[in-house]
């Protein structure tokens, strides 16, 4: 979002909406290429006019394109900032209330309750079975899982296993 609206900012408002048009169909491509495709449509369609947009747009990219190496069902989480912000709106708007919490120890410990009981309320993180494989390592290209050298070693491994059972 933040640096969707850096991008607009570079560009007249009259040409925003279409800018945003654009930028909204990079990040909702169905793969970094279809991702990279509207890039190059908005450089030809912004470039000769407006080269701090595109200069933007470029020096952000990893940043913007950076979902596509996670599973697809994560990428809703990781297009957004909103559950960071959601979650520090609350603690901003309690300690605005309370006008400072007295001692940085009492501000720590009210922040910390404040977030424990709002997460609560937070959506569930899709695919929560993923997480696991992407701690151990597992590679995503587009949002769907790689097989590298180490996942068919453990499938072959894991064939032998089951053969020695069923034998």
């Amino acid at each position: 979002m933040h640096k969707t609206a850096n991008c607009l900012d570079a560009l007249p408002k009259r040409l925003q909406p279409p800018a945003k048009g654009l930028l909204h169909e990079m990040a909702e491509a169905p793969s970094r290429a279809d991702a990279q495709a509207a890039r190059e449509r908005f450089r030809e369609q912004f470039d000769a006019k407006y080269p701090k947009a595109v200069a933007k747009l470029d020096k952000d990219w990893a940043a913007l394109t950076a979902f596509y190496d996670f599973p697809a069902e994560h990428w809703r989480h990781l297009r957004t900032t909103n559950p960071i912000e959601s979650a520090f709106a609350t603690v901003k708007l309690r300690t605005r209330v309370t006008k400072g919490a007295g001692s940085k120890a009492a501000a720590l410990a009210m922040a910390y309750k404040l977030l424990e009981g709002a997460q609560d309320r937070w959506r569930k993180f899709n695919a929560p079975e993923l997480v696991a494989d992407i701690l151990d390592g597992a590679q995503f290209k587009d949002g769907e899982r790689v097989k590298t050298d180490t996942d068919i070693d453990q499938h072959t491994d894991n064939q032998i296993i089951d053969e020695k059972v069923a034998a």
